[in-house]
């Protein structure tokens, strides 16, 4: 039996694309991808995920990575929400790999319902779809989805520092992303398109900026 893993990295940040992985395995060789120790990415640092993911790409039978930038995610969200971005795109791994069996990391906390919404999408109606949350966790194949998902996603906020500067992480609790970001939007007035527009954090600094100081209207 294929069983076909999918998690995704940096659903939360307001800077850099979300990366999704699916991640393709016979189930013959589970034993093998728990040797090899896949877990949460984020249980593991920087380091151990960038060791891991060669082995884990070399010992999938396939596996296929997403990426959807900051500007199409802004783009999406006029029109839907990133639960439904992410279904579509899960749909579209599944429908390209095939497999026997899908487990996902939902982002939903009713999982059942979330597992319909996907059946809904695919072409196979025999696939079994199991969704749970912090699949990731639990299942090596969504582990080794995740890892491979994160490197993907580090790999391309790296090219971001090199090209535009250092802002951190991009995530919103980042105190070096909301100074970076401050500096920009004060010198540029408008945000890169690595940044997602349609943030609240992204929102509420341009309309901080924005403002009119009262001073101005006191002589």
């Amino acid at each position: 039996m294929n069983v076909l893993g999918i998690d995704e990295s940096g659903r939360g940040p307001v800077c850099g694309p979300l990366t999704m992985c699916g991640y393709l395995i016979d189930e013959s060789k589970m034993h093998e991808l728990k040797s090899i120790g896949a877990k949460d990415s984020k249980l593991l640092t920087a380091e151990k995920r960038e060791n891991m993911a060669p082995l884990l790409k070399e010992l999938a039978d396939d596996f296929v990575v997403l990426k959807i930038t900051a500007k199409e995610i802004d783009e999406l969200r006029n029109e839907t929400n990133l639960n439904i971005i992410e279904i579509e795109r899960m749909q579209h791994i599944i429908n390209i790999m095939k497999p026997d069996k899908v487990i996902i990391d939902s982002p939903e906390v009713n999982t059942p319902a979330f597992s319909r919404k996907v059946m809904a999408r695919v072409k196979d109606k025999s696939l079994q779809v199991l969704s749970e949350n912090f699949a990731d966790k639990k299942y090596p194949v969504v582990s080794a989805a995740s890892v491979i998902a994160k490197v993907e996603r580090d790999a391309e906020i790296r090219k971001l520092h090199e090209k535009h500067g250092f802002f951190g992480s991009g995530y919103s609790h980042d105190e070096i992303t909301i100074a970076f970001l401050k500096d920009w939007i004060k010198k540029n007035k408008e945000f890169p398109p690595f940044v997602r527009k349609s943030w609240f954090t992204a929102q509420r600094i341009k309309e901080e900026k924005e403002q009119v100081p009262i001073s101005k209207f006191i002589k």
